[in-house]
């Protein structure tokens, strides 16, 4: 059930972030165009900017899913099976924690940036900002996905670490 979930969210993700690069890619043709044979199109910096933001934030998120951050395992993958199981559910368990903190801290900036308006377009910068929050709680449930399968599988299960570093099919 809980991988039914990720995969459903994954095949949300995937399409909105090529997506959001297609957009990018087009406004940045945009404002280069019209830099060299028109007047500048004000606006296609700042919506750059915001799409930049949020490619960022997802494509992490991305990553996060499929276990592609950066991470040094060599210490890890040294130990038995039971410590390094026990190892990686306290990592996993760190990174739920410092998710669950990273929604709230990002849900009190977005308020705090919600009085804040763009300056050509004129949006508040709640959603630009809202990001922050939306993908932490992403990356929070992947972690608790990743907690619950590390403790239900036991010591083999921390042999070969989660599965999520294999695309969805």
């Amino acid at each position: 059930m809980l991988k039914k979930v990720e995969r459903a969210i994954d095949a949300v993700m995937q399409p909105v972030v090529f997506g959001a690069m297609v957009a990018l890619i087009a406004v940045i043709t945009l404002q280069i165009i019209s830099r060299v044979f028109f007047t500048a199109v004000g606006w296609t910096e700042e919506v750059a900017r915001f799409l930049l933001v949020w490619i960022t934030f997802l494509g992490a998120t991305l990553a996060f899913q499929r276990g592609r951050h950066i991470a040094v395992t060599f210490l890890v993958n040294a130990l038995p099976g039971r410590l390094r199981q026990l190892t990686r559910i306290l990592a996993v368990a760190i990174a739920l924690g410092f998710m669950i903190a990273l929604v709230f801290v990002g849900y009190r900036y977005t308020q705090v940036q919600s009085y804040q308006t763009s300056a050509s377009l004129g949006w508040s910068m709640t959603y630009v900002y809202s990001v922050i929050p939306a993908t932490a709680a992403l990356m929070g449930w992947y972690s608790f996905v990743d907690l619950v399968e590390l403790v239900a599988g036991g010591p083999e299960s921390a042999d070969t670490g989660s599965d999520l570093s294999e695309p969805p099919t």
